[in-house]
């Protein structure tokens, strides 16, 4: 499996490319990292230094790989966190000139806006970018529960309305829809769920909830999951299996004590995804 990645990057640290690529690689996958920015360490410090690279950059980047002949063996286009509106239009011709060039590859958006804690903490134009330009030419988005409702204008809670606003995403042009950070109100409080849903169903997966902010989780996390539905085209089998190795990797952090992803440790998670956490099939 080869994969196209257009997302930022940090040298402290793992957001972005920098979650990413080395779980994918861990895999199997072969990883063509583009990055959008080339940050000394995640804007969640509050300062950070480095250049913001212009989508012009990033295009020529994209150029050069498109003529070393490379478009035609990539199977996955994967983006992210975007942090300006001209890289939005970048990662979209970018897709439809590796689809012209294989039309079986797939695109995988990460619509990243926010959380239902923080509230919105991209570029007030990015939202509406994603929702109207970048998700609809996409074949997997991968949106936390608060992101889940903006893209369609509603507000999910229950599973039932998380469901129905799953298919409204889906009605956007997705077929795949991995809902993360799924927060029920008649759950479990120890536990936290994801959520997919696709042509053949949904399913849901619960793991137990950690109190710990880990940055660039959501990136492991798409990354894994895209490249395991790719590779077996069964939605449950990839939940399972990301759902396992996102909360090893979660839970050896937060045992280390360390504020940043412990992502080299837990790469047996990632090769080796234990079978600890069902799905059960929702739909």
């Amino acid at each position: 499996m080869k994969v196209l990645s257009i997302q930022s990057a940090v040298a402290h640290g793992h957001v972005g490319n920098s979650a990413a690529v080395f779980p994918l690689q861990r895999i199997g996958a072969e990883v063509l990292p583009v990055y959008t920015v080339n940050f000394s360490n995640h804007t969640g410090y509050g300062a950070w230094r480095g250049p913001l690279i212009s989508p012009e950059d990033v295009r020529e980047v994209l150029l050069g790989i498109e003529e070393r002949g490379v478009f035609p063996s990539i199977d996955v286009v994967l983006s992210g966190y975007q942090g300006g509106v001209g890289i939005g239009d970048v990662i979209v011709d970018a897709v439809n000139r590796v689809k012209a060039a294989n039309p079986g590859a797939i695109y995988a958006c990460d619509p990243v806006m926010g959380n239902a804690k923080s509230g919105c903490f991209v570029a007030p134009e990015i939202p509406d970018l994603l929702r109207d330009r970048v998700v609809p030419v996409a074949d997997i988005i991968t949106p936390n529960q608060f992101e889940l409702g903006y893209l369609t204008g509603t507000e999910p809670s229950t599973l039932e309305s998380t469901l129905v606003s799953a298919d409204l995403a889906r009605e956007m042009g997705p077929s795949t829809v991995l809902v993360t950070s799924v927060e029920r109100p008649d759950r479990d409080p120890e536990t936290i769920e994801m959520l997919v849903v696709d042509d053949a169903g949904a399913w849901i997966v619960r793991t137990p909830f950690l109190p710990f902010k880990a940055n660039g989780s959501g990136d492991v996390t798409a990354a894994l999951f895209t490249a395991h539905y790719r590779a077996t085209g069964q939605a449950s089998v990839a939940l399972e299996r990301t759902a396992s190795s996102v909360f090893d990797l979660i839970e050896l952090t937060y045992r280390s004590g360390e504020r940043e992803l412990q992502l080299v440790e837990a790469q047996e998670s990632y090769a080796h995804p234990r079978p600890q956490f069902a799905a059960e099939q929702v739909r």
